[in-house]
């Protein structure tokens, strides 16, 4: 029996790398570790309704934040995944188990407990099964729908792309308000950080959604300091944009283990601060580029300001 615990069992492929040494990190991503009453009773709803997140199992550097103002990224169909990203820290292999049913109904179950008004949903890529939990994805959003029809969905989607192409009809039918898919890097750096994924498959995907359904916010994110230029920064942005992408989000990476992709640089606060300007330029209805931003940071929020600037840019919602 895997314990997820042990850093040997949680990244069995990883075991043979050279360590990489972790920098010590610069003071402007530093944070300050959970305490408040706000984040116990959200791990503790979370905990009740044997859900998995994201903000723990990637070692996310906000969830002492979102917590204690109640906002989680759920995390379903499990907590191991079949692809083996060097940036990523949750553990991978074959996954132990089928899909639960039941998970659908449970995650409603919490957002409603929450009270939350936006919810993230995400996953880990599950190979194993023929449609890559796309209908596991449509289930959870209608059942979030029956129980909180208020609340906003944002997905966070796998690439599917060892799935038939009709597989994301599914999910999109589903109706979630956003769709994201973060193409994670520049594509140069694919073979060495993503390389179960391909960039363009990706690209493609995030297309396919604003064709399927053109009032659907689509959204992806990259990380920077693992050894990207910055010229290699705005061409994703340019992609994107020819994508019809609305939003994009650029964070910080962030080293978990020694075993992991090194960091190359801590990109400052200056630089995210022109990469933000670049893309607003580009024509993206929303960005968020800061050192701490992840793709659900502040994700709430932020899709009331989408909402606002597709109002003011073409007269719609």
């Amino acid at each position: 029996m895997r314990d997820l615990k042990i850093p040997a069992q949680r990244h069995p492929e990883k075991q043979k790398r050279a360590d990489n040494a972790q920098p010590k990190k610069p003071e402007w991503i530093r944070v300050k570790a959970p305490t408040s009453a706000g984040y116990k009773e959200t791990r503790d709803i979370m905990r009740e309704n044997k859900l998995v997140t994201v903000c723990e199992e990637a070692g996310c550097p906000n969830v002492g934040e979102c917590w204690s103002q109640g906002h989680a990224t759920m995390m379903i169909m499990g907590e191991v995944c079949t692809r083996a990203c060097t940036f990523c820290n949750i553990a991978t292999g074959k996954p132990p188990e089928a899909l639960d049913v039941f998970e659908p109904g449970r995650v409603a179950d919490a957002v409603q407990k929450l009270g939350l008004n936006h919810v993230v949903i995400t996953s880990v890529d599950r190979d194993d099964i023929e449609d890559g939990g796309a209908e596991h994805f449509a289930m959870t959003i209608r059942a979030i729908r029956k129980k909180s029809p208020n609340t906003t969905i944002e997905i966070l989607t796998p690439d599917f792309i060892r799935c038939d192409p009709k597989v994301l009809e599914v999910v999109v039918e589903a109706r979630p308000d956003v769709f994201n898919h973060n193409l994670e890097t520049v594509p140069g750096l694919y073979p060495e950080v993503r390389p179960g994924a391909r960039y363009f498959h990706s690209l493609r995907l995030l297309q396919r959604v604003k064709e399927l359904d053109p009032t659907m916010f689509t959204k992806s994110g990259i990380m920077v300091g693992l050894g990207e230029d910055k010229q290699s920064v705005t061409q994703v942005m340019e992609d994107m944009r020819a994508a019809d992408i609305d939003f994009v989000t650029i964070g910080q990476y962030l080293q978990p283990t020694p075993k992991h992709h090194a960091v190359d640089r801590f990109v400052t606060p200056e630089e995210f601060a022109t990469y933000e300007k670049t893309a607003y330029n580009k024509g993206f209805l929303m960005v968020s580029a800061t050192p701490l931003t992840r793709s659900s940071y502040h994700a709430g929020d932020d899709f009331a300001r989408l909402r606002d600037a597709r109002l003011k840019k073409f007269g719609s919602a």
